[in-house]
């Protein structure tokens, strides 16, 4: 057997593996920039559930900035991040908020027990909008400026170092 041949497999290996690490700069799925940054807000669902404001492109456009959460009462992430958004209606951030694929009682009951940060909502119960918006799971959350242009998307939730480090700081530009 030709020596070349016991060579190669390690080769192979040593080859792929500088790929691999070439193909890795460091970034992270939740790095990639929406399309629509810069650009105005998609259409938002004509839905919403009983006795809550229903969310309208008016909203977006009212001259102050928005937060734009998608959730789900299904949804874990969405769960640990609530006392945050909760918090920044507090504080007298302006929260809205899009139900993504979830049944109408269960999310009326969720914001029942857990409270309503969301000032409007809308819903998307078969996941349409989510689609427009470039969501793929929740949560995603947007940064919308008073115009109504998007200026910022974070996909997970808010919460830990990567909440603090890279949305806090959008946010805070956003209201200044």
């Amino acid at each position: 057997m030709a020596k070349w041949l016991l060579a190669a497999p390690p080769a192979l290996f040593a080859g792929l593996a500088l790929l691999f690490y070439a193909g890795m700069d460091g970034k992270s799925a939740t790095d990639l920039p929406s399309a629509f940054i810069g650009k105005a807000a998609p259409v938002l669902p004509e839905t919403g559930l009983p006795g809550i404001p229903q969310l309208t492109a008016e909203d977006l456009r009212k001259g102050e900035v928005t937060v734009l959460n998608f959730w789900a009462s299904w949804c874990p992430p969405c769960r640990a991040e609530h006392p945050v958004l909760k918090e920044m209606d507090a504080r007298g951030i302006r929260v809205a908020g899009i139900n993504m694929m979830d049944a109408e009682a269960d999310a009326t009951a969720y914001l029942q027990r857990d409270g309503n940060p969301f000032f409007a909502l809308a819903t998307d119960p078969i996941g349409r909008n989510r689609v427009e918006w470039g969501v793929t799971n929740p949560p995603e959350t947007f940064i919308i400026g008073g115009d109504g242009t998007v200026l910022f998307k974070f996909t997970g939730p808010l919460v830990g170092t990567d909440y603090e480090t890279r949305f806090l700081p959008e946010l805070e530009k956003a209201l200044q």
